[in-house]
């Protein structure tokens, strides 16, 4: 319309415009208000384009129609045109500023719908418009949004708002919203709102103050109408932050929704969001210069607070100086702060420290920590919990600024004491939170100058005992932390916590000491350097010099707890050995010694009476240790200290005695001869007492230095006289025989120690001249051997080796190897360990002296490799060093202990034995391993640990490999390399046969229980046991299958052992091994999954000893690798087809395609295969591997992670046997991961899917229904008897399958289908078709086929024609309704793109349904329904071949196709009468064809003729008199249709021809005047015929001609054939009079069918009293009265008296006209008197009916009836006086009544009767 007018305006000269105009406005003072509106809508746009004519016209009619239309809001204007005008860009400036003035005015009369779509039109290219027209806009903007979205806003609107793209209209109309939700109405003494500035305030509200619940709607139509706007979090995050805090409840909750819900993944790091979100907070700072009116307020509490939760996650916010610190400091001191804001504020300082970049740092951190430790000195110890929240993070924020910028705080040592102090004085609650800040201050102070780390550790000592546990741990953390290792006060630190109650700093001592295995672990650089010994002792008695203090009572006084004694000795003689060590070669010092020597009184100190027996054994154990290098030192120490010492002997700790023997020992080396002997002989007199005189500590403590004295007598030079020995070694030998084991084995030692020194003299006595020591006690240490005291029976063998160390006898020699070979089957470790030592002592070369063991703290060589399990190499040196001298005398004994190994142990029966053997022949190699002797039998030593590889005890395996570790390194490169291949061969499982063991009965073949027990609860393990079970099951035979299963088990076993030495041996073989990777490696991998720990264990050690880097030795045998564990998948083992699975998947992890393509459909089907396996750890493992395999599959597949070549091979492998093998498998765990994999695939493979596309898409279809629970199918069986709908199932059946994984797979499928695999997919898609089963197969494929083609567009053309002949009979004949409507809905879509020709045979195919059986009529409605849904407009030009069809099906007889019909005819139409109109003469012809067509059967015939009279009767009832120009052949039809037999259905004929007859009377009767006579005679003859439902029809159809027509001769011709059928119907009811309660009764007790309907009939007599003629009526008034008290006598149902209690009525309203019209004149002799006969034959029958019917309907009609009856009577009451009173019955009646409208009626009718009386 602009466009128009303007060009019209611009081709007017100006007069023609002025005169224009002044008509213009000539009309406008004419109009009025009603019309007013309209005028303006034309005249205002035309007018404000004239503006720029200047005409003063136009300021008039602007001014004309302002005062107009003011006040009258009721008047809109043209919002839309108004607009248009003002966008466009050929407007001058004047017409955009009056169109915008009107806009604003137009926008708020205009319809709320109006103003919604033109709403966000405003927004666009707003940020184009002048300032202040934007507000304008803006404002108009908001409000609309407030009044119409502030519930919710429709799809289409948001749609809307969502389309504003410039970012500049965006940014304007964000910017406004959040003004609009940051404003709250000012208080009274008026201030600007937070967040805001005056000017904002301004432009948001403009000349209207905005407040309550106008302005909430406001802000909830603006978050609703940004929810809906797809924008990114960081442009509406400072929106919902501003609406989450409003004051208003709805606001703030819609807000906060939104910020959980839109804005949860904001990047709270975009710069631009966090500047504005310091500006909400901070407002305009004094730096920015702003104007007053420009400033902005900071916001309020409630914002900041809000705020500050974003700022502490954003790390932009911490690094946006200046911003930031103004935001700390307003927290903690801005006007109107909270304790909240405060703890937010510190929480930000935290966040700040923790993620500030260190420049802007070094710039705010001082400021802040200031203002912190302000803070800090200004509260106190407040009890809320904000107050401690804040502190908390104060002290966080402390510790972690020390972390950042420890410069502010290593000059000067202020913060570490207060940090201290605070920990002492905080509550317990902030402990924590200080001690963390403290321990991260210790790092500031690493760097610090010497006069600092002083002062700290003054500081450090004076916290390491206070009384707070966390003041002490985090002293002892500065002093592990702060310092080197070499401190000593920190160490001295460190010891003093040693004996702290807490676990966690005691272990932090022992750290800080190196005392733990991890070392100081705090310490960067481990470095574990030791103070000097010299340094550390000062320093310790520096702090405290009476540590030196001691007396010979040990009654000093202990200056500490036991446990820091124990930790300070245990430091210093670690420090001690290690300086000695550095200073071996060289001179002890003078002052070494002195501090050695101060060292020792110390350690007297230590063993004090009042201290712990730990403390004393420790104590004691370290001078001798001192003495071990010192040994002068100590011995001159010791002999001065001889009764000290002396007294220690009874002392209740076992090793404090030991080591007091050890020294006392020493101290016999210092003192002369003479005092030696006299001290052993005190020695001992005092163990020859009698055994109850002595306790047993004293005793073992006298015998233990009876030993030692007597060793260093014997080894001294000279040495001191024999005699005095020989008394020693007979007090010792006494003993032995006396006393009980552990007395007896002590001496034994003490003997022991003395034959060390040389051979023990013989035992010299009366009797005899001399007798070997052993001949004496060979008879009593057999029996103490045998015994259970394993550590009496431990020190006897060891003696027994120390005494035979020097013995040359080999008669003492043989009774000692008795005595230990007799030790053979014993059970206990560890004196198979000890015995083995011995026989090394008989062997000779043994790494030991009779110094280390007469002046250390030796014990045992089993002990010192670590029961034989050390490393080789720490014994190396020891075993150079060892003397190899071949004696004659040993030469017998080596021989009888090799024999005894090798003939006897090493091969036994027994398992105890061969453990015996192994135990001793290792110790032998491992001791004597450099004796010549020992070399030379290295092979047979190598050939029975290669045996013994596969023992059942595990002991024997270990031991055994660690002896092949052994040999290996001792022997020559020969030997080395026969080893190696030793192992391999035993590792692959192809060694070659070992050496035979015979059996015997007791030889154990199987653990016990590890094959269960006999039928008679027996065990089973000895190859007795087993040749007794096999005979007892009858199957001799058996025995070879238990051999061969202890066979398998000692295979294992081997492998085991096996493994344990290759770890070892691998270390040194270095390339002997690599020819042998290839065959060792994958069975090394499989070996490692092994489901015993052991093997696991095993090959792990093994595999870390060969392989140096794993993944390229993986990599490069990787096929190699593959290729055994998929062999090992088929084993007929079941713990290789587990470990083989678990290896394989972690092998696959990570691998690319060229790494695993070929192997990776073998890798399926080894997965699938152990998912059904028989055994469930395989089953479990092939789960395992299934998903690695499923995981590896889908990434190699995938085209966006690997190259499109290799994902389409992959493909190529995975797919089609997935498809074949896995998806159609037996086995449901292997179906259900396979569908899984496949839509897996099919996500991610993209286009490498389309060769496959056709194989994929047939199995996911068929899989819908072959994967389904078939327990559906049985209840669909059997639904109808549990009450459960078919259909309703089928679609549940459905719905389940179009949720499962199958059809989302499909759902992939479609989105990369092309034109290629188009051609490839249609076909099997059609084959599928006719040969798919199961529903949801069926339902699928239909639903694919929609989908396909939808998606594929006009590229289905070519397959049009074959989908439509193939859909359409399948949807014609499918049984299911759910499959039938999935065809139907296929074939509408199809149809959208097929031919024209196509099209129209389908349609005409489809509307020839409709008369077919019910399964055929329902896919004529179904198809229809598709057609019309998706195919449209292809429809649409078939409507006058469809629309007859489904009109006339609309009135099917069968609900459900009827209802169909229905649906598709609503679809079809958009107004039935309009339509109607439309197709009329289509429908009629179809119509008449139905009811004339005589090719049908009957029963077709008359099924179709039903439904065309029931469409006959809905045209007459749609279309009423415009049926006219047809009504002859429908009339033609029908009439000639009605005469002949009946069948079922001819009825609705009837009814069509009453409705006809109803709608088209006039043209019936103008065409033709006896066509109604004609009707009337059919009508009549069928009334006459005997079928029930046929007569009902009739007599309805009767009635319904009379009335149209109201022919009055109508009455003479019928009313006598309804007085006969009356006549009859009476005569039926047998004159039996019914009681009252049989009124009531249903319509199913009327009698038999041929029974007259006497409701009907009564209907019709009214309908022909309604037309005839008074006359008529009079002639016939006798049989008239009858008819009507044969209706209301009482053998008729309520329904008949009813009937013609209506007809009464009709007559009475006939006579009241009567009397009404002829009152003036005639007076109707014969109307008067049937009206007297009416009354007085009626009234009582009338009465009767009251009386007799129970129901209220009743009452009021015959009430009604009779009063209207009585009125008519009055009228002739004069001419026929009442000859009966019926005011009694009716008084009665009244009483009796219940309906409040009877008794009224009845009442009237009483006072009527009164007046006629």
């Amino acid at each position: 319309m602009e466009g128009s007018s303007s060009s019209s305006l611009a081709s007017k000269s100006d007069g023609e415009l002025e005169e224009m105009l002044d008509r213009m406005l000539t009309r406008l003072a004419l109009c009025d208000d009603s019309k007013l509106e309209a005028l303006v809508s034309k005249l205002l746009p035309l007018t404000i384009s004239s503006l720029s004519s200047q005409s003063p016209a136009v300021l008039e009619i602007l001014s004309h129609v302002n005062k107009r239309v003011k006040h009258h809001h009721e008047i809109g204007l043209p919002l839309l045109e108004l607009w248009k005008l003002y966008t466009d860009p050929a407007a001058s400036p004047m017409v955009r500023n009056f169109a915008i003035v009107y806009v604003e005015m137009a926008f708020e009369r205009a319809p709320a719908k109006e103003r919604e779509d033109i709403a966000p039109k405003t927004l666009e290219n707003v940020s184009k418009f002048p300032q202040q027209h934007q507000e304008i806009i803006l404002r108009i903007a908001i409000k609309v949004i407030g009044e119409c979205h502030a519930s919710r806003i429709s799809d289409d609107v948001s749609v809307k708002y969502s389309t504003l793209i410039a970012s500049q209209d965006k940014e304007i109309f964000l910017d406004f919203c959040l003004h609009m939700l940051l404003y709250q109405p000012p208080p009274q003494g008026g201030g600007c709102p937070p967040g805001l500035s005056v000017f904002q305030v301004n432009r948001i509200t403009g000349k209207q103050e905005l407040k309550g619940d106008m302005l909430t709607k406001r802000k909830l139509g603006i978050l609703n109408v940004i929810g809906t706007m797809d924008l990114p979090g960081e442009s509406v995050y400072p929106l919902y932050i501003a609406a989450s805090v409003d004051r208003q409840e709805t606001v703030a909750k819609r807000g906060e929704e939104l910020l959980k819900k839109k804005a949860s993944v904001t990047n709270l790091d975009d710069p631009k969001l966090i500047k504005r979100l310091f500006l909400l907070f901070n407002g305009t700072t004094a730096t920015e210069h702003a104007t007053p009116e420009h400033s902005v307020a900071p916001g309020n509490i409630a914002l900041k607070m809000k705020l500050m939760s974003g700022f502490c996650r954003s790390i932009a916010a911490a690094n946006s100086f200046p911003a930031t610190l103004q935001c700390i400091f307003g927290c903690m001191y801005g006007s109107g702060t909270t304790l909240r804001l405060k703890q937010m504020g510190m929480e930000f300082t935290v966040w700040v420290f923790k993620h500030g970049k260190i420049d802007q740092l070094k710039l705010m951190g001082p400021v802040i920590l200031n203002a912190i430790l302000k803070m800090l000195d200004g509260t106190g110890s407040e009890a809320d919990a904000l107050s401690r929240e804040t502190k908390t993070f104060s002290f966080q924020a402390i510790g972690l600024i020390a972390q950042r910028l420890p410069q502010l705080f290593r000059e000067k040592t202020e913060m570490a004491v207060r940090l201290f102090n605070a920990l002492k004085l905080e509550t317990q609650s902030l402990r924590s939170t200080i001690q963390e800040a403290i321990i991260s201050l210790a790092a500031a102070y690493k760097d610090s100058p010497e006069k600092i780390l002083k002062d700290l550790e003054v500081l450090l000592l004076e916290n390491s005992l206070a009384e707070q546990n966390e003041a002490r741990f985090c002293a002892l953390r500065w002093a592990t932390s702060l310092y080197d290792s070499q401190h000593c006060p920190s160490l001295y630190i460190c010891m003093l916590s040693a004996a702290d109650m807490k676990l966690d700093i005691r272990e932090l001592a022992l750290e800080g000491l190196f005392l733990k295995e991890e070392g100081r672990s705090i310490v960067s650089n481990h470095d574990h350097k030791y103070p000097k010994f010299v340094e550390m002792l000062e320093y310790i008695l520096k702090q405290q010099p009476k540590l030196l203090d001691s007396s010979e009572m040990r009654s000093q006084k202990l200056l500490f707890p036991s446990q820091v004694y124990v930790v300070m000795i245990k430091f210093l003689v670690k420090c001690f050995e290690l300086q000695m060590e550095e200073i071996n070669t060289q001179a002890v010092g003078t002052e070494f010694l002195s501090s050695a020597q101060r060292m020792c009184l110390l350690l007297e100190h230590s063993l004090a009476f009042e201290g712990s027996a730990e403390l004393h054994a420790c104590a004691s154990k370290a001078l001798v240790s001192v003495g071990s290098y010192l040994p002068e030192m100590v011995e001159v120490y010791c002999s001065q200290k001889v009764v000290w010492l002396r007294r220690l002997l009874s002392h209740t700790d076992l090793s404090t005695r030991e080591s007091a023997s050890r020294l006392l020992g020493m101290a016999s080396c210092a003192l002369s001869d003479a005092e030696s002997c006299s001290l052993l002989s005190e020695l001992i007199a005092s163990v020859s007492q009698p055994p109850q005189k002595l306790r047993f500590e004293a005793h073992h403590g006298g015998l233990c230095a009876v030993g030692y004295v007597s060793a260093h007598c014997l080894y001294r030079i000279p040495a001191v006289s024999e005699a005095v020995v020989q008394n020693a070694v007979k007090c010792l030998v006494d003993v032995v025989n006396s006393e009980t084991a552990p007395l007896a084995s002590v001496a034994m030692e003490a003997l022991g120690h003395i034959g060390i020194c040389g051979p023990l003299p013989l035992l010299v006595n009366d009797s005899s001249p001399g007798t070997q020591v052993l001949e004496v006690l060979q008879e009593k240490l057999s029996k103490l051997l045998s015994g259970d005291d394993i550590k009496s029976v431990q020190k006897i063998a060891l003696s027994l080796g120390h005494i035979c160390s020097n013995e040359m006898s080999s008669s003492h020699l043989k009774i000692a190897l008795d005595l230990l070979f007799s030790l053979s089957r014993s059970k206990a470790e560890e004196i198979l360990f000890a015995a083995g030592e011995a026989l090394s002592f008989l062997w000779g070369g043994v790494p030991v002296t009779a110094d280390m063991i007469l002046k250390t703290n030796y014990t045992s060589l089993s002990t010192d490799s670590n029961f034989l399990m050390r490393e080789v190499k720490s014994l190396s040196k020891k075993l150079s060093d060892a003397k190899t001298g071949d004696e004659d005398s040993r030469v017998t004994t080596r021989e009888t202990i090799s024999g005894k190994l090798f003939d006897t142990l090493l091969y036994s029966s027994r398992k105890d034995e061969r453990c015996a053997g192994t135990v001793w022949m290792l110790s032998l190699i491992m001791y004597c391993g450099q004796h010549p002797s020992i070399q030379l039998m290295l092979p047979k030593i190598q050939e029975a640990f290669s045996h013994l590889l596969g023992d059942q005890n595990e002991l024997t395996q270990e031991l055994a490999s660690q002896g092949m570790s052994i040999v290996y390194e001792l022997g020559d490169s020969s030997m080395k390399q026969s080893l190696v291949d030793a192992l391999v061969n035993t590792l692959t499982g192809t060694s070659k046969r070992k050496r035979a063991i015979k059996l015997d009965e007791e030889t154990e073949v199987f653990q016990e229980g590890s094959i269960g027990e006999s039928p008679s609860g027996g065990k089973i393990s000895t190859y007795k046991e087993l040749c007794n079970l096999a005979n007892e099951m009858g199957q001799p035979d058996l025995i070879y299958k238990f051999m061969d299963l202890a066979n398998h088990q000692a295979s294992l076993n081997s492998k085991r052992g096996a493994a344990f030495g290759f770890s070892k041996i691998a270390k040194q073989a270095g390339d002997a091994l690599r020819p042998h990777l290839r065959l060792l490696i994958p069975r090394l991998i499989r070996y490692q999954y092994d489901p015993d720990k052991n093997v696991q264990d095993a090959m792990a050690h093994i595999w870390k000893a060969l392989i140096q880097d794993p993944k390229k030795a993986v990599d490069e045998h990787l096929n190699h690798i593959f290729d055994d564990l998929l062999v090992q998948c088929g084993s007929r083992l079941w713990r290789s087809r587990e470990a083989s699975c678990l290896a394989l998947a972690d092998i696959i992890q990570g691998r690319k395609f060229d790494q695993v393509g070929e192997h990776l459909k073998r890798l399926w089907i080894a997965a699938f295969r152990a998912m059904d396996d028989i055994k469930e750890t395989v089953r479990n493992a092939g789960d395992k591997l299934c998903r690695s395999v499923t995981s590896l599959t889908i990434r190699i597949c995938d085209i966006t992670l690997t190259e499109i070549s290799d994902a389409r091979q992959a493909m190529d492998i995975v797919l089609p046997f997935l498809l074949s093998e896995g998806i159609m498998s037996k086995v449901s765990s292997v179906r259900k991961a396979s569908i899984a994999v496949v839509m897996k695939l099919a996500k991610g493979a993209g286009v490498a899917l389309r060769p496959h596309l056709s194989d994929l898409v047939c199995c996911m279809l068929e899989s819908l229904s072959s994967l389904e629970d078939q327990g559906l199918n049985y209840v669909e069986l059997h639904a109808a008897n549990i009450g459960i709908e078919t259909e309703k199932l089928e679609n549940l059946r459905i719905s389940f399958s179009k949720g499962s994984p199958m059809w989302e797979t499909l759902d992939i499928c479609i989105n990369i289908v092309d034109t290629e695999s188009l051609e490839q997919l249609i076909p099997r898609l059609t084959q599928l078709v006719r040969s798919g089963v199961g529903l949801n197969t069926r339902v699928g494929v239909a639903s694919f086929i929609s989908l396909l083609v939808q998606k594929v567009g006009t590229e289905i053309k070519p397959f049009t024609g074959m989908l439509l002949r193939l859909l359409f009979p399948v949807a014609k004949e499918e049984k299911s309704s759910a499959a039938k409507r999935a065809f139907s809905s296929a074939c509408g879509v199809v149809l959208k793109y097929s031919s024209p020709s196509q099209a129209q045979s389908l349609i005409e195919e489809t509307a020839a349904l409709h008369s077919g059986d019910r399964s055929s009529q329902i896919a004529c409605a179904s198809l229809f329904k598709s057609f019309s849904s998706t195919a449209s407009d292809i429809m649409s030009g078939h409507q006058s071949a469809i629309v007859p069809v489904i009109f006339l099906s609309r009135f099917e007889d069968d609900k459900q196709i009827s209802s169909l019909f229905e649906e598709v005819w609503e679809d079809i139409t958009s107004g039935e009468r309009v339509t109607l109109q439309l197709f009329l003469q289509e429908i009629v012809n179809h119509i008449c064809e139905s009811i004339t067509s005589s090719s049908w059967a009957s029963k077709k015939k008359a099924i179709l003729s039903l439904f065309a009279g029931k469409a006959i009767s809905k045209l007459t009832e749609v279309l009423g008199e415009s049926l006219s120009p047809q009504h002859n052949k429908l009339l033609q039809c029908l009439i000639n249709e009605m005469p002949g037999r009946l069948w079922e259905g001819k009825d609705a004929l009837l009814d069509a021809l009453g409705a006809l007859s109803v709608s088209c009377h006039e043209a019936i009767t103008k065409e033709d005047p006896k066509t109604p006579t004609v009707i009337l005679d059919l009508i009549c003859s069928a009334c006459r015929k005997k079928v029930k439902k046929y007569r009902e029809s009739a007599f309805s159809c009767l009635e319904k001609v009379i009335i149209a027509f109201g022919n009055p001769e109508f009455f003479n011709a019928v009313f006598p054939m309804l007085y006969e059928m009356c006549n009859t119907a009476s005569v039926k009811t047998n004159s039996q009079v019914q009681s009252a309660s049989d009124t009531v009764k249903t319509e199913s007790e009327k009698g038999e069918d041929g029974q007259v309907p006497l409701e009907k009939i009564m209907d019709c007599v009214k309908s022909c009293i309604q037309v005839a003629t008074v006359d008529d009526i009079i002639s016939r008034k006798a049989d008239l009265i009858h008819v009507l008290l044969i209706s209301l006598s009482p053998g008729f149902l309520w329904n008949v008296k009813m009937s013609g209690i209506s007809c009464l009525g009709k007559l009475c309203s006939r006579f009241q006209s009567l009397w009404n019209d002829s009152m003036d004149g005639l007076v109707p002799s014969d109307a008067t008197k049937f009206a007297h006969e009416l009354f007085h034959s009626l009234v009582p029958k009338l009465l009767e009916c009251i009386n007799t019917v129970k129901i209220a309907q009743v009452h009021v009609a015959t009430s009604q009836c009779m009063l209207e009856l009585i009125e008519v009577y009055s009228k002739v009451s004069t001419l026929h006086p009442v000859e009966v009173d019926f005011k009694g019955e009716i008084n009665s009646l009244i009483e009796l009544e219940k309906s409040e409208e009877a008794k009224s009626l009845l009442r009237k009718s009483r006072d009527a009767l009164a007046i006629l009386s």
